[in-house]
């Protein structure tokens, strides 16, 4: 059953891919054997290296997704200078924390513009080409708060769960036209955006108690996950979210 799950000759976009978890989908992509353009605000060059050193092609795109000017270059780009597209992650996100009373419109703004906007923009332009060719697989990243409320983080919140629900209404407009929308609902991993939780004693504490697994998430713990979602396997599974999250949820 390996043939289902492997990408040899496809092309992907991750958005996102200079850390943590696009850098670990990136490198999960490419050794099943995609091409990946690496897109983001910083520098993705580490990501470069690990792709490559899988033996697959690397293509770096710098692009602000806080704005749409990007979005259709970096298809284009991907298209042009890889030769296809048949993945799009969209990984890409910000968060912001205050308490709700205190939250500012310009905080808003930026979460929702990065994290739900471009999302939606970045599907469509792929989709495009995706519905054309008869085929692809976009994997967009949710989070526990699609389907939780959280603390101190409305604009986080209300973008991911907008993933959740434009995940699924794209998967009720482009199932039939070969086109596979999925979501992946991290639990509580170890990245960068997380790593105000992790120092902080008593909700990194209150976190782990919760999690029956025991531990905080690895970027590497979803890598089967994103090339399942990515490949053959799931040529069925449409807007779906698949929570990968140590049994957070189950809690």
């Amino acid at each position: 059953m390996t043939y289902s799950f492997d990408l040899t000759g496809r092309v992907a976009i991750v958005t996102g891919a200079n850390t943590g978890i696009g850098q670990g989908i990136a490198v999960a992509l490419a050794q099943a054997g995609a091409d990946v353009a690496l897109v983001g605000r910083s520098s993705a060059d580490e990501t470069a290296d690990l792709v490559r050193g899988a033996g697959r092609r690397a293509l770096l795109i710098g692009a602000d997704l806080s704005t749409l000017a990007p979005v259709q270059d970096v298809v284009d780009r991907t298209l042009a200078e890889l030769g296809g597209l048949d993945i799009l992650v969209n990984n890409a996100g910000i968060i912001r924390r205050a308490d709700a009373v205190d939250f500012t419109e310009a905080d808003w703004d930026s979460v929702i513009d990065t994290n739900l906007k471009s999302v939606f923009f970045l599907c469509q332009a792929a989709g495009r080409h995706m519905i054309a060719a008869g085929r692809g697989k976009i994997v967009n990243i949710a989070s526990m708060l699609s389907f939780q409320g959280g603390i101190r983080v409305p604009s986080y919140t209300a973008s991911k769960s907008g993933v959740a629900g434009l995940t699924k209404l794209l998967a009720n407009e482009w199932a039939a036209k070969g086109v596979n929308v999925n979501a992946i609902a991290p639990g509580y991993i170890a990245t960068n955006n997380t790593a105000a939780l992790q120092a902080d004693e008593n909700r990194n504490r209150s976190i782990l108690e919760r999690i029956p697994a025991g531990r905080w998430g690895d970027p590497s713990d979803l890598a089967g996950a994103a090339v399942f979602l990515a490949s053959d396997a799931s040529n069925y599974v449409n807007g779906h979210i698949l929570a990968v999250d140590g049994g957070w949820l189950a809690r």
